[in-house]
């Protein structure tokens, strides 16, 4: 395969051959401006299958703000305006466990100490002998800065409707994820108050390979900048995790290694990349750049969460079996660990699961009350809320397969007590105004925008919202119940 590459890019390919690493074939670009939400769906996301988007991002504001001449990043817009800001910034020549060292600093900080940065490589290209005589300067990577939580009245985006169906961060933006006092650790990155991130990192910097936490979906946008991304796709089965891909890999290790099928792709200033559940990667940044990346899961990936759970679950118990017969809640404690490694645990999860099937419900309920079960324009988001309860019932399914929560004496929803908590009413208006927007459908959209809990469910119509979960079971129940009381819906379950 013969690729033109710019000389740091020619480096990098060297390189890989060197190490013997195969790549074969690239990532797919399309005009995202020619592509309908189905069609990406169908597609991409369906088929869990990569792409690149151009032509999304040429309204945004932080092309404005954020960028200067000749695609660079406005270094001193960040310093003047959210200088105060504290920030993650991992080292890049640092490793620490599976990953980059980190340090928590001011934004006027990390800037300052890009800068330095910059100055050290500008002596250093300078230098005949092409090195600095001074100290060398370790190379920044600001990261996963909440700066939409940060900054909520400044829209320096907009999120391609494409990535909207994001179940992770509307549940976010009105519940915690951990429903156990005992597993809040606000201090501890993993337990944040979304997934919506910005990145600045200087030519050089880069993140070791990693597949997205919970297995999720994940857009990343290049505002400014150039990146190069290496794929390895889920089927090559990489158990455990190598850090860096150009270091020497041991083939005992890491078995198969050195056979597998690499893709590559790089991304240029306003492009978007959509990283599909479970794909390996490892990123480069070939200049300085400025990105915006969201991980999400919806019904589609909901499996991969799932299933992600369960392994670390087990690693988690097999870990600790040998203190099982002195412990005495050993089951909790191996979900506060599960908790604390992966971010959530099954109790976790399964809230989330109920409150997003109830809000489905109530949204299926209220379209075909209002406008018929079987047609009308609204018919596609009525298809939609039903496959996301066939998926829902699915892994309920799974949950209840493996007794997880077997036997879980504490309500986990109470129907009745959700209806009257604004957290969950306006999950649901989120939930609507998406489904409307994404389907463009713009009188739904008012209809969710204007309407109260009380416009949204008619409680004389169904005796199943009088129902408590606990159990997985208790929401396949839930679920059949409701949808039996259904006219001809067809509950799709994939």
């Amino acid at each position: 395969m013969v690729i033109l590459l710019e000389p740091k890019q020619k480096q990098i390919l060297k390189r890989e051959r060197v190490m013997g690493i195969i790549i074969k074939g690239e990532i797919e670009r399309v005009n995202g401006k020619e592509l309908s939400y189905i069609e990406f769906v169908d597609r991409y996301m369906e088929k869990n299958k990569p792409v690149v988007l151009t032509g999304l991002m040429d309204h945004w504001r932080a092309h404005t703000d954020w960028v200067i001449l000749h695609s660079q990043p406005n270094f001193q817009f960040f310093s003047t305006h959210f200088g105060a800001s504290k920030v993650q910034v991992a080292d890049c020549d640092t490793r620490e466990f599976t990953d980059q060292k980190r340090e928590e600093m001011l934004v006027s900080d990390f800037i300052a100490r890009c800068l330095l940065q910059e100055e050290a490589s500008a002596v250093q290209c300078n230098n005949e002998t092409c090195s600095s005589n001074g100290a060398s300067v370790s190379v920044p990577y600001l990261k996963d800065w909440h700066f939409v939580k940060e900054y909520p009245e400044y829209v320096a985006y907009e999120t391609p409707r494409f990535f909207c169906d994001d179940w992770l961060n509307l549940y976010l933006d009105n519940f915690k994820i951990h429903i156990d006092s005992d597993t809040q650790q606000p201090n501890e990155e993993i337990c944040c108050s979304d997934y919506r991130f910005v990145y600045i990192g200087v030519k050089g910097s880069w993140t070791p390979l990693h597949a997205d936490v919970f297995r999720s979906y994940s857009w990343s946008s290049n505002v400014c900048g150039k990146k190069k991304w290496l794929f390895l796709d889920p089927s090559q089965n990489m158990k455990n995790c190598v850090y860096n891909i150009f270091d020497e890999v041991s083939n005992s290790k890491f078995p198969g290694f050195s056979k597998a099928i690499w893709l590559e792709c790089t991304q240029d200033a306003g492009e978007i990349i959509f990283v599909p559940s479970g794909w390996y990667h490892q990123v480069h940044n070939l200049e300085d750049t400025i990105s915006i990346n969201h991980n999400w899961f919806n019904a589609y990936n909901l499996s991969w969460v799932w299933n992600l759970l369960v392994r670390d679950y087990n690693e988690a118990k097999d870990y600790i079996e040998d203190i099982k017969d002195i412990c005495d809640d050993f089951e909790g404690l191996c979900q506060r660990n599960l908790a604390a490694n992966t971010g959530m645990n099954f109790y976790d999860f399964f809230t989330f699961m109920s409150y997003f099937t109830l809000a489905n419900l109530v949204l299926l309920r209220y379209i075909n009350r209002r406008y018929g079960s079987a047609t009308g324009s609204s018919s596609t988001i009525a298809q939609h809320l039903s496959m996301n309860l066939g998926c829902l019932r699915k892994t309920a399914s799974e949950m209840k397969h493996v007794r997880a929560l077997e036997g879980n004496n504490n309500c986990v929803v109470d129907i009745i007590k959700a209806f009257e908590d604004p957290r969950f009413s306006k999950l649901c208006m989120h939930v609507g105004r998406t489904y409307a927007m994404v389907h463009e459908q713009s009188h739904l959209a008012s209809d969710f925008e204007s309407s109260t809990m009380t416009d949204l469910v008619d409680f004389n119509d169904s005796k199943s919202y009088t129902s408590q979960i606990y159990t997985p079971e208790d929401l396949i129940q839930f679920i059949d119940n409701a949808v039996a009381e259904e006219e001809p819906s067809v509950l799709r379950v994939t």
